[in-house]
């Protein structure tokens, strides 16, 4: 926790993303919503595509913020380009419940398909459901 305190505190994205993720998940410190999105905004900001998809969890289920499911696809759209296999899942299952975005079944398969053959279990399994 120290360690990923002093590089989050320099700037650095990853160190962010990782105390944001300690933060929310209460791993070495008492869970903080507010402090979660505080670090994970950061990380995310910088383009890291871990941090992108957390936040966009984090708005999805209103944790540390006001639910904003709009802002949840934004973010999870941000992480997705990037190939993170999380984040090309967690946009296909708002495209595929029209969550925060217009329901489009060909996209939610479209990205799921990414994540899937990334080796995500949970993507593999929402195809199989589509």
């Amino acid at each position: 926790m120290s360690w990923f305190r002093r590089a989050a505190e320099q700037g650095h994205a990853p160190g962010q993303a990782a105390l944001g993720f300690l933060y929310a998940r209460a791993l070495g410190v008492a869970q903080n919503d507010a402090e979660a999105v505080r670090w994970t905004r950061r990380a995310a900001e910088q383009g890291n595509a871990r941090a992108q998809n957390n936040l966009g969890i984090l708005y999805r289920d209103g944790r540390g913020v006001v639910q904003h499911e709009a802002e949840a696809v934004r973010w999870f759209r941000r992480a997705a380009e990037q190939g993170h296999a999380n984040g090309q899942n967690n946009l296909g299952a708002l495209y595929g419940t029209g969550r925060g975005i217009e329901r489009n079944d060909a996209e939610a398969v479209r990205w799921n398909r990414r994540a899937a053959e990334q080796g995500l279990a949970m993507a593999q399994n929402n195809l199989g459901v589509r």
